[in-house]
């Protein structure tokens, strides 16, 4: 009889064991978040900086994995595997996002694999030529484009980068074309540019700051929507004519598809909190980005309509390995 007692009171206390187990709020350990590029780029600087405040919201530190390989799909595709508890999410960017995986044929991920935390910052991209171009201007440039077809050399990041994207969307806004060269990443492109190698360059504005600064470059527009707050005297695109013209670098947190919306809710929550903290505001704008938060529905929109644009430029066949 007291052995019968004895072992349901141990069932007892073994079930109230797991019910507090099952019940630790979440995150109870560190959580690795996969940046599908190298330290150090643009993509890794801006989670850093955003998790390094989410961390003190959740009080669990996050633990930067650099998955580094095929245009980001290395890492997106290791997000998408992984098990949907949290504890391994996704820093994404509309470009290796949608764009990359239209490079190499059938892309091996889609927006259904992925449920999304949160918007993180929007990254301007910028137009600039050396300082002694010929083109002192954004109308010069333009009109020498439209009557000299293919005579105006453009570089960019990389294929399928929003650098690319950008320069497809704008030659076809001119009604002309550009003799369009791929660099491996901003710097190469940058070098030949300030060699006179190139006529211009479409580039993101973090690594392009300092040459603008510096007085070695000159910015003709920028592509957002609003201006650059790091260069409130240029012009965006909209404003030459060029209507609804908006390509932005847009970089965000996913979580793999089927995470409970209990993990995600706390996650959206730390994302958006740290993004009104004005030192991480602050941080982001001196980098050239925007905090911009968002739903997380508004950024799972934002992320299917560029993954829906990817797929129309790919089948038009100008999204493609040069």
């Amino acid at each position: 009889m007291q052995a019968r007692k004895f072992v349901r009171l141990s069932l007892f206390a073994l079930a109230g064991f797991a019910a507090c187990a099952a019940a630790d709020p979440y995150p109870s350990r560190p959580v690795t978040v996969i940046v599908p590029f190298a330290a150090g780029g643009n993509l890794d600087v801006t989670a850093r900086i955003v998790l390094s405040e989410m961390s003190k919201a959740l009080g669990q530190s996050f633990v930067v994995d650099n998955r580094v390989g095929a245009g980001g799909l290395i890492g997106h595709e290791a997000a998408a595997r992984a098990k949907p508890d949290g504890y391994t999410i996704v820093a994404t960017a509309n470009g290796s996002f949608a764009y990359t995986p239209r490079m190499i044929g059938k892309p091996s991920f889609t927006p259904k694999d992925f449920a999304s935390i949160g918007m993180m910052a929007v990254t301007p991209l910028v137009l600039e030529v050396p300082v002694n171009s010929r083109f002192k201007s954004f109308q010069e440039l333009a009109a020498f484009a439209k009557a000299n077809p293919g005579k105006v050399s453009i570089g960019h990041a990389g294929v399928g980068t929003t650098n690319h994207v950008a320069i497809i969307q704008l030659q076809a806004a001119l009604g002309t074309t550009f003799t369009i060269v791929p660099y491996k990443g901003s710097a190469p492109a940058i070098t030949d540019l300030l060699g006179s190698q190139l006529d211009a360059v479409i580039d993101q504005l973090p690594s392009s700051l300092p040459n603008l600064r510096a007085g070695k470059l000159r910015a003709l527009a920028v592509t957002s929507k609003m201006r650059a707050p790091d260069l409130p005297q240029v012009s965006t695109l909209q404003e030459h004519g060029l209507k609804n013209f908006e390509v932005v670098t847009v970089s965000g947190l996913m979580a793999p598809a089927k995470t409970p919306p209990e993990i995600l809710q706390p996650l959206h929550d730390a994302l958006n909190r740290a993004l009104a903290d004005p030192a991480v505001k602050q941080r982001l704008q001196d980098l050239g980005s925007i905090a911009s938060p968002a739903t997380a529905k508004e950024f799972d929109t934002l992320m299917r309509d560029e993954d829906a644009r990817a797929d129309m430029l790919a089948k038009q066949g100008l999204l493609k390995a040069e």
